[in-house]
């Protein structure tokens, strides 16, 4: 029986490495698997799926996949997807109407939550509906699990703003839960509150002049 797969994990973690791997695997044994992505993020080409580690190939559209009639998508052994957060709830669906109704494998590489950790529509649904959930983990810099995918800027982690803003380790760090909440990107960061208690002191030497 086919099966609806959501693989997430935080940034870093290797999940469009993985996409590329399961896709290789796939035509090394004379299948043939679909590889697409979301449109969204197209820093690296709109239908280019590209790792960290420099792994790269051309893929679909999610989008145009959703267009195609069942005859066409039973020609594929399996259905393989990056970049699954910025799916739509309809294009979820759509995936899992390939599974129960096409018996086609369909797995699903993307991240869980937000900077803000927020679901984001895509793994919303997958988390939902997904016949089998699993992590791709990596670690913060202190070695704990990472589960948050903190923004940053050189002021520290942003907190506010638009869901999506595209960017790589320039903008994004994967922290465990405590070193977000507490603002630390590195060890030798003070924090949110250390840097909040700087700038009211500042400010009031800026009144007292």
């Amino acid at each position: 029986m086919a099966k609806l797969y959501f693989y997430y994990g935080a940034m870093g973690s290797s999940k469009s490495a993985n996409a590329l791997m399961v896709d290789y695997n796939y035509q090394e044994r004379g299948q043939n698997a679909l590889l697409c992505k979301t449109g969204t993020d197209t820093r690296d080409g709109s239908k280019v799926i590209h790792s960290r580690i420099g792994l790269s190939k051309e893929c679909m559209l999610l989008s145009d996949v959703c267009m195609l009639s069942d005859q066409q998508l039973t020609e594929y052994d399996a259905i393989i997807c990056d970049e699954a957060q910025f799916a739509t709830t309809e294009q979820i669906d759509f995936l899992a109407h390939c599974v129960d109704y096409l018996n086609i494998p369909v797995l699903c590489y993307g991240l869980r939550t937000d900077f803000q950790m927020n679901f984001f529509e895509g793994s919303a649904r997958l988390m939902a509906v997904a016949d089998d959930i699993r992590e791709i983990k990596t670690v913060c810099w202190c070695g704990r699990k990472a589960l948050c995918n903190a923004r940053y800027n050189e002021h520290g982690i942003i907190r506010e703003g638009s869901q999506i803003y595209l960017g790589a380790n320039d903008s994004y760090i994967a922290l465990c839960r405590k070193h977000f909440l507490e603002g630390k990107l590195t060890s030798d960061d003070p924090g949110d509150a250390a840097r909040h208690q700087q700038i009211s002191l500042e400010e009031l030497q800026e009144e007292d002049q």
